[in-house]
């Protein structure tokens, strides 16, 4: 029914930056929030940033704050998150995904993208 595709992922030197899309297939409506989780091997998946599509809330995990920003384009239903400042432990696989509600729990969001590989070397 509805799709995300995420994008931008790649490898980096720690210290670098990456800017992540996230493209819905369908129209964001204004009560919709869009996030962005990752996971690393061997961990579980962990919230990064969220964003309420009609107002621009947002909310942020403690570790990504200052250097993370989660942004919207309405009119190309599209999501961003610019990392800068990258370390190592931002490794992960990075997912978009959408819900109704700003949470930092994953499993009441409805709609994943494909997820995007960030590796931040040393």
């Amino acid at each position: 029914q509805w799709q995300l595709t995420d994008t931008g992922g790649g490898l980096v030197q720690a210290g670098g930056s990456l800017r992540l899309s996230c493209a819905a297939s369908g129209r964001i409506y204004s009560s919709s929030v869009m996030a962005w989780f990752r996971q690393a091997p061997g961990k579980e998946r962990e919230f990064v940033a969220a964003i309420r599509w009609g107002v621009g809330r947002t909310m942020y995990a403690d570790s990504v704050k200052g250097r993370f920003t989660i942004s919207r384009v309405g009119a190309e239903n599209t999501a961003y998150l610019q990392m800068n400042s990258l370390q190592p432990e931002d490794t992960a696989v990075y997912y978009c995904a959408r819900g109704v509600d700003l949470t930092s729990e994953p499993s009441p969001y409805r709609d994943w993208g494909q997820g995007t590989q960030v590796t931040v070397s040393s």
